[in-house]
């Protein structure tokens, strides 16, 4: 999708604030960042509090305890053959979903928060491990490639 017809989608006419950084991110009303790539959607990061709810299976994968949705994710993936990948930060992914289940803090609790990444961006540490940028734990070592 063009970023016009993710607007168009969220029924809105803009985004509240383009953002810029190392990939081309626009934030949205309601916890929705989105991210591009060439142009074309790459990446949706929900907001663990104000963002959309989502359902996987009837399960709410939004604001939720992080151990309790890794719990949910490791049995969906086992009944439905599911492709799992563990990131560095102790994220889960269902890999053939394209569903990365980060956690963000609020209010010194952490909570799950879904991100919905397309293939190639998954598959690469540099995207996986780094979006959105917001939601990373701080490391010493810097995310972008000098």
């Amino acid at each position: 999708m063009s970023p016009t017809e993710v607007a168009d989608a969220l029924r809105v006419s803009e985004p509240q604030e383009l953002v810029g950084g190392p990939c081309e991110q626009e934030d949205f009303a309601d916890g929705v960042k989105v991210f591009y790539d060439a142009g074309k959607l790459a990446c949706i990061a929900l907001d663990a509090v104000t963002g959309p709810q989502v359902l996987l299976a009837g399960f709410a994968l939004a604001g939720r305890d992080p151990e309790q949705a890794h719990q949910f994710l490791l049995d969906y993936a086992g009944e439905q053959g599911s492709c799992l990948l563990y990131t560095l930060d102790d994220s889960l992914a269902l890999t053939d979903l394209g569903v990365l289940l980060r956690s963000q803090e609020v209010g010194g609790v952490r909570m799950s928060r879904p991100v919905f990444v397309k293939e190639d961006w998954l598959e690469s540490e540099y995207y996986r491990d780094h979006l959105p940028l917001e939601g990373v734990p701080a490391t010493d070592a810097s995310p972008w490639p000098s």
